[in-house]
């Protein structure tokens, strides 16, 4: 059993070292303001030195000018190639020389080199339970197939959609009377833990992508860690 983070003191909070991350949406940004909030109540040691996204007229643009982190919009459309637009956002990335690159709602299929470039140090978010479900439309496909749990995943982006190693889940129950858009707030509310979780662990170094797999503490994970959607500890899955 692993205890999730909790708040420290203000004297162990300036101890630690933060690390430098980007963040990339492409929407309202629900996943971005819950890192940004634990950010500044001392819960993650890490520093957000910009939050990009592809969508100019993304909320979470607003999000993140009101937090006083810079604000980026590199409209896709205006690229001739999923390429071109890759190799600027690479290079406005790399301006701020990030340890971890977070995908928080970011709606693009990045390219080969991209990945390649930041692999072992990209976190995604899905709303599933992976490898169930890749691509879009998560919730709905989960009732449709009537399963009874549906939940969110944190993965190591690699070259694979939504297929890179999975390092923490948490499972949400499905109810009888849900549609895809109760589900859906349901399994939001989760996300905003899994990822604060996920992501701490890597700012303490203790999350690593070592030849292709995912490693927590030094040892191999062979199969996710799931975090309890009514607890603050994690575990092992049975």
């Amino acid at each position: 059993m692993v205890t999730a983070h909790a708040c420290r003191s203000a004297d162990s909070i300036m101890s630690k070292t933060r690390i430098p991350v980007v963040v990339l949406i492409s929407g309202r940004g629900s996943n971005l303001q819950s890192i940004i909030d634990a950010m500044q109540r001392g819960e993650l040691d890490i520093d957000i030195r910009a939050v990009i996204s592809n969508r100019p007229d993304a909320a979470g643009l607003q999000r993140a000018h009101k937090a006083g982190i810079t604000a980026i919009s590199i409209d896709h459309t205006a690229f001739d190639s999923r390429a071109e637009f890759d190799q600027v956002l690479q290079q406005r990335i790399d301006r701020y020389e990030p340890e971890l690159v977070i995908l928080a709602g970011f709606m693009r299929i990045l390219g080969h080199d991209f990945v390649q470039h930041y692999l072992g140090r990209m976190l995604n978010i899905h709303p599933s339970l992976l490898p169930k479900y890749t691509g879009l439309n998560t919730h709905q496909r989960a009732l449709d197939n009537n399963d009874n749990i549906h939940g969110a995943s944190i993965h190591f982006v690699t070259t694979e959609l939504d297929g890179g190693p999975v390092v923490l889940q948490v499972e949400v129950p499905v109810l009888e009377e849900d549609d895809a858009e109760r589900l859906a707030s349901r399994v939001l509310q989760q996300e905003h833990r899994l990822y604060c979780q996920a992501i701490q662990w890597f700012a303490e170094n203790r999350l690593q992508l070592i030849d292709g797999e995912a490693y927590l503490d030094g040892e191999k994970l062979t199969q996710p860690r799931v975090l309890d959607s009514e607890q603050a500890d994690i575990s092992s899955r049975p």
